[in-house]
């Protein structure tokens, strides 16, 4: 079974709404054997709580339902995921310095959206309902990419 772990600043926005967009991916094609998916924070803001309400609320209206319990990334996590994708570079680069494990493979969520890899997701934390629609469309298309490759058939 192939473990992705998808990483946000706080885990509340962007990376439990692309585990929950990458488990719908999954569901849709038939492969919850195949595939399991988690989330997690590099930062402790929000260890415990629900996704943000702005974003649950965005993701109802695009018809996906989704809880997660905020999290933050461990050692652990590095070893035991063979993909691990920060939704910016911020991150990526604090998971960069806090990875023990060089075998870790870590690449960013928009290497997975044709024609904007190496880009961010941007937080939508401080903005408002437009920013959540936005990451949710950037995020639902980079999934089903990333699904594509983790499967080969790009």
């Amino acid at each position: 079974m192939k473990k992705v772990l998808f990483v946000c600043l706080g885990n509340i926005c962007r990376s439990p709404l692309a585990e929950a967009l990458f488990k719908k991916h999954v569901e849709a094609r038939g492969l919850q054997d195949e595939f399991m998916a988690d989330s997690c924070g590099t930062a402790t803001y929000h260890i415990g709580h629900q996704p943000d309400a702005r974003s649950r609320a965005n993701a109802k209206t695009n018809g996906l339902i989704y809880s997660h319990q905020g999290r933050q990334i461990t050692q652990q996590d590095f070893t035991s995921f063979h993909i691990i994708i920060p939704m910016d570079t911020s991150n990526k680069s604090d998971l960069e310095k806090i990875n023990q494990n060089e075998d870790a493979t870590i690449r960013l969520m928009r290497d997975y959206d044709r024609g904007f890899e190496g880009t961010d997701v941007p937080d939508p934390y401080f903005g408002g309902e437009r920013g959540f629609q936005e990451v949710f469309e950037m995020l639902d298309r980079a999934t089903a990419y990333l699904l594509d490759e983790l499967t080969g058939n790009l």
